[in-house]
């Protein structure tokens, strides 16, 4: 059983704050939410919340993934959130770095997912019972001397582990991947997956707006 050893907490996660949400960048290894049993108590929630205690989850990124999370401050702004996230109204990219030399400039993986009961948190490809579930993508940068492709991604929508099960679909499973990887688990010492730009209106004035941080990759 992989014991749960969280990065230690060295700063602020809170990249930006209004009177309606915050933006946040949650470090690869750390829960979103509390998991179960005490020593999962520790994650990104629990954290902010020491200082920001009225912040509230709003949607959540893997355990594994680094990068941009929204939480709202108090329980309208979390409703309002959930609506947007339900409407597909934010849009969100990725940054991965993937197996492979991906030959399309652009595209989609359009394959329904559903979870891998069994085998649990593992996802899978079912077209009998799978819910719909499209990814788009972009090439962002081909490495020959690597065999490896960095790749912009857009979850239309958000199952779980969508993202990581598409692109093993395509045949180029994301670096360091240790559910769906192969030996592409082996070629980094994180899942080398981050949510890089998010984008919605605001809840209040209802102007555009959007949000980047970098990869640490």
């Amino acid at each position: 059983m992989t014991v749960y050893a969280p990065p230690p907490a060295t700063g602020s996660t809170v990249l930006y704050t209004d009177d309606a949400f915050l933006i946040t960048d949650k470090p690869a290894g750390l829960l979103s939410v509390p998991g179960r049993g005490e020593d999962k108590h520790d994650c990104l929630i629990h954290r902010v919340q020491e200082t920001h205690p009225e912040a509230l989850i709003v949607h959540r990124l893997d355990m594994s993934t680094s990068g941009l999370l929204i939480l709202a401050r108090g329980e309208a702004m979390q409703r309002h959130f959930s609506m947007l996230f339900r409407e597909r109204a934010v849009d969100k990219r990725y940054i991965a770095v993937v197996q492979g030399i991906v030959e399309q400039d652009v595209g989609e993986i359009d394959l329904p997912m559903i979870c891998d009961w069994p085998n649990r948190p593992r996802q899978m490809v079912d077209f009998e019972r799978g819910k719909p579930s499209l990814t788009r993508y972009r090439v962002l940068e081909r490495s020959p001397a690597t065999q490896t492709t960095r790749v912009e991604l857009e979850p239309v929508t958000g199952r779980s582990h969508q993202l990581r099960v598409h692109m093993m679909s395509l045949g180029h499973p994301i670096l360091g991947d240790d559910l769906y990887g192969g030996i592409a688990y082996e070629r980094a010492e994180r899942l080398l997956l981050h949510a890089a730009q998010v984008a919605f209106a605001h809840p209040v004035s209802g102007l555009p707006q959007q949000f980047e941080c970098a990869p640490p990759f």
